[in-house]
């Protein structure tokens, strides 16, 4: 059997929800189906214990190796020097060229900005193309930084065959930012459910009874919203028995952790860093918090569904789609004090037990291999 050549083109390999949708994704694709690569922009380092075996992987800039003597270093850096130049100075035509000689099938920007650019300048009039968007790019348009303008991006968007949002919102705010409508589709991320609920049965979490356990997961950045989730914990913590665990690292971590010493809230939010599974504090909790400012559809709040807890959120794009009709949680005014009147609510709360019948059917829509069938036919 024929196997497509398939090119998949992405920023980076690890660190967020998208990073972790592309690794589920990639280990789910028929081997016998597809032959994959994998470009990424900056180089990283493949672990296997999160992508398959059967990938190529190739990419455009190198990774300063410390390792490595100094020569090296030097050699790589001036590298990436050369390609930023000409990123920044070439045609996305031109750029493709320089480094994608093979012919394929069927050619993915797995994710917006940088990945989008480049495989928008493939010479491929054979291959179909394929983007993904997974953010609000009205809310968070952080893609400007990979174009001169926003009249490129929407020309590189015009070169695909399919744009793919995770969440109507998402697809709503493309078609407003960009003007483009007639290419644009939803298609929900896969999940593993099954690897889900496996991996949260391999480490018994215990926390306190005698208080309510949340549990909340994202980068410490901004867009997540955890500065202002303090500030209402520092807020309310005389009133309510309470224990906020975020597992996440980040650029505001430092910024957190002076504000929970400053107001002595040790008991009541603790960082708890990156995990490599997180499952087991999400089975643990007796829900899931997120404060996000903007999300596209997020990971974390599907996989929490899938472990049938319930969901208090911020109003951020997907959240209202992710519970559909079901009474899964509370959905609040995206604003500190939507959030904090949601808390105290929910905070005053004895038991959740009142969600979780439809918790349990919802999480039934969210099967990987409803997602895989789906995404199998774009691909084809």
């Amino acid at each position: 059997m024929h196997k497509k050549k398939v090119l998949f083109m992405i920023n980076s390999m690890y660190g967020g929800g998208a990073e972790k949708i592309f690794q589920t994704l990639l280990n789910n694709l028929e081997p016998s189906k597809y032959d994959i690569t994998v470009y990424s922009v900056n180089q990283c380092k493949i672990d296997h214990k999160y992508y398959p075996e059967n990938i190529k992987y190739k990419y455009i800039f190198g990774e300063i190796d410390e390792s490595t003597g100094q020569i090296s270093k030097i050699i790589t850096k001036i590298k990436n020097k050369i390609n930023l130049s000409r990123y920044e100075k070439d045609s996305p035509e031109t750029f493709y060229k320089r480094f994608i000689k093979e012919k394929y099938d069927v050619e993915v920007a797995f994710i917006e900005g940088y990945a989008t650019k480049i495989i928008s300048g493939s010479n491929n009039k054979d291959s179909k193309k394929i983007a993904w968007v997974h953010i609000d790019l009205m809310e968070n348009p952080w893609t400007e930084v990979a174009y001169h303008s926003l009249e490129e991006e929407k020309e590189c968007y015009q070169k695909y065959d399919n744009i793919l949002g995770v969440s109507e919102e998402v697809v709503k705010a493309f078609e407003k930012r960009m003007d483009i409508s007639d290419t644009v589709s939803v298609q929900y991320n896969p999940v593993d459910d099954i690897e889900i609920n496996q991996k949260a049965k391999m480490e018994n979490i215990e926390y306190p009874s005698n208080i309510k356990n949340f549990v909340t997961i994202g980068r410490l950045v901004d867009q997540k919203g955890y500065d202002r989730l303090l500030h209402i914990v520092n807020e309310l913590k005389d009133y309510f028995k309470f224990c906020i665990r975020i597992l996440g690292e980040g650029s505001d971590r430092e910024k957190l952790e002076d504000y929970i010493k400053k107001n002595d809230l040790e008991d009541y939010v603790k960082l708890l860093g990156f995990q490599n599974n997180p499952y087991p504090y999400i089975k643990a909790a007796d829900a899931f918090i997120c404060s996000s400012r903007s999300e596209g559809f997020s990971t974390v709040a599907t996989e929490a569904m899938i472990l049938q807890k319930p969901i208090f959120t911020t109003d951020c794009a997907g959240m209202k789609e992710l519970f559909g009709e079901y009474d899964c949680g509370m959905i609040c005014e995206n604003s500190k004090d939507g959030l904090k009147r949601m808390l105290e609510e929910v905070f005053a709360k004895e038991n959740f037990d009142e969600y979780q019948q439809d918790i349990k059917k919802r999480s039934e829509f969210f099967k990987l291999e409803r997602r895989m069938k789906e995404i199998s036919d774009i691909i084809d």
